[in-house]
């Protein structure tokens, strides 16, 4: 959620609309967000006149709004948050009502409202006003491919240090549960020592993700061509299907491999533009270097095949009782031997 630094900061200083609406499917930044109106905006001894806190599942939206029109009982300011709003069957009176008071709020009264794992209707009437007045705040799901992007900055914001690919490793291993992934950061910032370097010991270590066998070191031993470390890798990811998702590793396999072909045709241009238009840290340049000893502009091309018809065997499409470890396998097999594969097409 872009806005939610910027409402963090306002916590804190004190500088506040009436209310705040949030709705989405990641409940990560909502959890965050609640947590610094519960803990950082009232002082301590305020809080037990001034706020409360009620769940959807026991209550209503004509309580709530009852509540948000008293007014404190010490101090300047109430604080109403309302939690699992998505529990609550919202009538049309109901939206009503909530449209009328967002028009006129309570000026000692701070309203927060958590609607969480879906938007609510933008059509209804109390959705457009709070829209208007900006007291609707949106909190998306991050995107998969966004996810180590997200980590990176996480880990700026936490003072943590690593190696560039394990945010990577880490969004690929942790998926996209924010919520999992924030607890894994602060338990490394906890453990760690000030600057040390986050890298494959450490993860493995503490987080449990193996240095040796996952996706990255999958890829890495196919770019060299290492046959004997690449089934060896493909054999360990194929005993954990669970932790090791086929789709994502064929996700993480294709781009690699398209990478490979706009490294072939940028042959010669500085890798900091090769990098840029790969999407990638120049770092991993030197990676794509390597794979192209080994693989030409039309092995890729196959390889691409090769991982799109693996994909549909997994699916059922072209292969009979054949298990994900099997189909890893035999992606394997045929990545290492493109140059005698024919591509079906």
């Amino acid at each position: 959620m872009k806005e939610l630094d910027l409402i963090l900061k306002n916590i804190k200083n004190k500088e506040l609309l009436p209310i705040y609406f949030f709705h989405g499917e990641e409940p990560y930044f909502m959890d965050v967000a609640l947590k610094s109106f519960e803990n950082d905006y009232l002082e301590e001894d305020e809080k037990a006149f001034n706020q409360t806190v009620v769940y959807g599942k026991d209550t209503n939206y004509s309580d709530v709004l009852s509540l948000a029109r008293q007014f404190p009982m010490m101090g300047d300011k109430q604080v109403i948050i309302l939690r699992e709003a998505q529990e609550i069957k919202m009538t049309d009176k109901e939206a009503e009502a909530l449209k009328v008071y967002s028009e006129n709020p309570v000026e000692s009264t701070l309203l927060v409202i958590a609607h969480k794992y879906k938007k609510v209707d933008a059509r209804k009437s109390f959705a457009k006003n709070l829209t208007k007045s900006k007291m609707l705040f949106l909190s998306d799901k991050v995107k998969d491919y966004e996810v180590a992007k997200w980590i990176s900055g996480e880990m700026i914001k936490l003072g943590l240090k690593s190696k560039p690919h394990i945010p990577v490793l880490l969004s690929e291993y942790l998926g996209t549960d924010l919520s999992r992934i924030s607890n894994e950061l602060q338990k490394l910032k906890m453990i760690l020592k000030e600057g040390e370097l986050i890298d494959e010991k450490i993860i493995e270590t503490h987080i449990g993700i193996s240095k040796d066998f996952n996706i990255f070191e999958l890829i890495k031993a196919l770019g060299k061509k290492d046959s004997t470390n690449s089934f060896r890798i493909a054999h360990f990811l194929g005993k954990s299907p669970k932790q090791n998702s086929f789709p994502m590793m064929m996700g993480n396999l294709y781009n690699f491999f398209s990478n490979l072909v706009i490294f072939h045709t940028m042959k010669g241009e500085s890798p900091q533009n090769q990098a840029s238009s790969m999407g990638i840290n120049p770092y991993f340049i030197k990676d794509f270097a390597e794979a192209a000893r080994f693989y030409n502009l039309k092995h890729c091309t196959r390889i691409i095949s090769i991982l799109r018809e693996m994909d549909l065997k997994s699916k059922g499409l072209g292969a009979v009782n054949m298990t994900e470890s099997e189909l890893l396998k035999e992606m394997v097999y045929k990545v290492l031997h493109v140059d005698q594969y024919k591509v079906k097409l």
